[in-house]
């Protein structure tokens, strides 16, 4: 099939872009458009706009100020995997990237545009949910965060409001040394998982956990933290388990079912990978990780 008649639009800004948001009814913008142009081709949906961000060269920087390392909506997925300053400041992106689909994908997939379009089993959200991201929007009446706690408003429905542009993504950065690990489960390598859990972990002189974050993707209808794993392990010398136990709290999220797996399937793969990414990220952190197993 092919989309509905529509009309063109590519500012050269975002201050641009923000006026024609203001100005248009029914509008879409178009990144990547590695989701928005299948959906428009099988006319799932129709909008009566395209506003094509693609030359607006601010949004594809890559900086760090203070500890927080900000990264443009509109930085390719690819460019984003090369970028020596996220590979030495946030490898937890880095393993989750090599998971996104193929590398024609992430060649022209944006960061940005993976978390506005907010699929249930992208990777990129529970990256930035275990790393406590700010979103960062823009509109002509202003500017305007987002914690990504409060992204996901329901099945992929973000709180981003008609008018509004997503410019960047800001991540608190965790110290250097610090473990990580990002696994999935999929049919096959590129296709949608089924579950995956995102971990980071710090920890401290004596061998205990400092700090921990984990999230799950493909579970529910938008990234979950799991606070309660993550309360559990804090103190504690990492040991088969504890890490068995935090996993174990993967089964109190609501979850999903869909023609994919049920949601009983989903829950047990979830503790697996949680247990795994703990695993692994202790490993990481300088810790003997309890293995596989």
């Amino acid at each position: 099939m092919k989309p509905a008649a529509f009309a063109y639009h590519r500012p050269g800004s975002v201050a641009q872009a923000l006026g024609l948001l203001a100005e248009l009814d029914d509008a879409k913008i178009l990144a990547g458009g590695q989701s928005l142009m299948a959906m428009m081709n099988y006319r799932y949906v129709t909008p009566e706009h395209l506003i094509d961000i693609n030359r607006i060269a601010s949004l594809s920087e890559i900086t760090e100020d203070g500890g927080t390392l900000r990264i443009g909506a509109m930085v390719r997925q690819r460019d984003a995997q090369d970028s020596s300053l996220i590979r030495a400041r946030a490898p937890l992106m880095i393993e989750a990237l090599a998971l996104i689909g193929h590398l024609q994908t992430r060649i022209r997939g944006t960061i940005g545009g993976s978390l506005a379009h907010l699929d249930p089993a992208a990777e990129l959200p529970a990256v930035f949910s275990a790393h406590d991201a700010t979103l960062h929007l823009a509109s002509a009446k202003g500017e305007r965060t987002v914690p990504i706690g409060e992204w996901s408003q329901g099945f992929m429905t973000p709180d981003l409001q008609p008018d509004e542009l997503l410019v960047a993504i800001s991540l608190p950065l965790w110290p250097a040394g610090h473990g990580y690990a990002f696994l999935e489960m999929a049919r096959r390598h590129g296709y949608f998982a089924l579950a995956g859990a995102a971990a980071l972990v710090t920890l401290d002189g004596q061998g205990g956990i400092s700090r921990a974050a984990i999230a799950l993707t493909g579970v529910d209808m938008g990234p979950v933290r799991l606070g309660a794993a993550e309360a559990m392990l804090a103190g504690e010398t990492p040991r088969a388990a504890l890490i068995e136990a935090a996993a174990q709290c993967a089964e109190q999220v609501a979850g999903i079912d869909d023609i994919h797996a049920p949601r009983s399937y989903r829950w047990r793969l979830a503790v697996v990978y949680a247990r795994r990414a703990l695993e692994l990220a202790c490993a990481r952190a300088g810790k003997t990780g309890p293995g596989h197993g």
